[in-house]
């Protein structure tokens, strides 16, 4: 048996739980949320990274799907609900494979019963719009993490790509951790700033998760995770899911990119700026510089340091498909799982070692903080604390 057949068996038992897939924001970007437009029951291949046939494939037996919103969104609340509404359609149509799962209880289910266990993250606490109540409201309507922030800082909260103003969490920030904590709501800090990730390992009670970050020792991106948490997550609980963002995890390509802003800029154009002209400037750029290309070894290396440093209980996969426009080469959709847990194979992980990584630590994670939310709410009553009364 290669590698390969190896891996794809043992997928076969213990399937990737991903963190992280940006379906729902790509569905309504690219078809209105027109599911008919954009029907994943088949190959969608050069429209998304994701369909059924390539989850079955990719062995993948839970999702997290992000229900992401830009920060600018005139009205983040509300375009959060109509994320919440695109997956609960997706559940609708195709409950043959997607099983709506609220617990680990349910991830187990599901896996038993054959189909994808689909859970909900919301990317940013501007969805939230400051405010415990709308939370609890999320978390009613199904969605189990929250990202503190996205791509910048919130009110409470500082990002990793932005300039710092909290230095952290502010008290409403840890309030918003503690209430997520009595929810069982997991604390996603993917996209926080170290100081961020720091105060909310302080603040929390339950096991975090990452649901999309590799290590920063490999690879020195702000988006990354520095070792001193990595090393931090054995007392905590929690789980860190390596991404595959090739700007993320290749340094070649986080300074190439660097470059292309810069060249941007130098255009006079805003380095995320997509219009015509400016994918022009892109391009050239690209044909003059061409974009270095991610491997699965690479995203082996960031799993072989968080390892090591935080130890094999310790983590999963979030590979934000449909949330980013270039993949490693051989992880190049959600099929693309199996050649990852070969290269580990490779490398000497043990099968008890890739079971943990794909589904098993995911799947406690959530139990555990499961298990703190219902010794919370024995004891506490929802917070009634607004940003005004704890920050002022």
């Amino acid at each position: 048996m290669t590698n390969l057949d190896e891996a794809r068996a043992l997928l076969r038992e213990f399937p990737v739980v991903d963190g992280h897939n940006d379906l729902p924001w790509a569905l309504r970007e690219k078809a209105g949320y027109d599911l008919d437009r954009l029907d994943i029951a088949g190959h969608q291949h050069g429209h998304l990274h994701t369909d059924i046939p390539r989850l079955r494939e990719g062995g993948v037996g839970a999702q997290y799907w992000s229900v992401y919103v830009p920060a600018e969104q005139p009205d983040p609340v509300a375009a959060t609900l109509e994320q919440i509404d695109c997956v609960r359609q997706l559940l609708d149509r195709y409950r043959a494979d997607l099983a709506p799962a609220l617990t680990a209880a349910d991830m187990e289910a599901a896996r038993g019963e054959g189909r994808i266990a689909s859970l909900m993250g919301a990317e940013g606490g501007h969805s939230i719009a400051n405010s415990l109540g709308t939370l609890r409201g999320l978390y009613a309507l199904g969605v189990r993490y929250m990202t503190l922030t996205h791509n910048s800082n919130v009110d409470w909260a500082d990002s990793a790509t932005d300039t710092p103003r909290a230095n952290g969490l502010t008290a409403f920030g840890r309030e918003v951790v503690r209430e997520m904590n009595r929810l069982g709501m997991l604390v996603d800090l993917s996209h926080v700033a170290p100081s961020t990730m720091r105060d909310a390992l302080d603040a929390s009670t339950a096991p975090v998760v990452f649901s999309h970050s590799s290590a920063r020792a490999v690879c020195d991106h702000p988006r990354n995770i520095p070792d001193d948490v990595l090393e931090r997550l054995p007392a905590n609980g929690g789980v860190a899911m390596v991404t595959f963002v090739p700007k993320f995890v290749l340094q070649a390509a986080v300074d190439w990119t660097a470059e292309a802003d810069e060249n941007m800029r130098a255009h006079g154009l805003h380095h995320l700026d997509t219009t015509a002209e400016a994918m022009k400037v892109h391009r050239a750029f690209e044909e003059r510089t061409p974009r270095p290309i991610a491997t699965v070894p690479v995203i082996a290396d960031h799993l072989d340091h968080m390892r090591e440093v935080a130890g094999i209980d310790h983590l999963g996969i979030g590979g934000d498909y449909d949330g980013t426009a270039f993949t490693p080469d051989g992880l190049n959709d959600v099929s693309g799982y199996p050649n990852l847990l070969a290269e580990l194979l490779d490398r000497g992980w043990s099968r008890a070692d890739l079971a943990k990584l794909t589904w098993q630590n995911s799947v406690r994670v959530l139990g555990a903080a499961e298990d703190v939310a219902r010794d919370l709410q024995s004891k506490q009553a929802p917070s009634n604390a607004t940003i005004e009364s704890l920050d002022g």
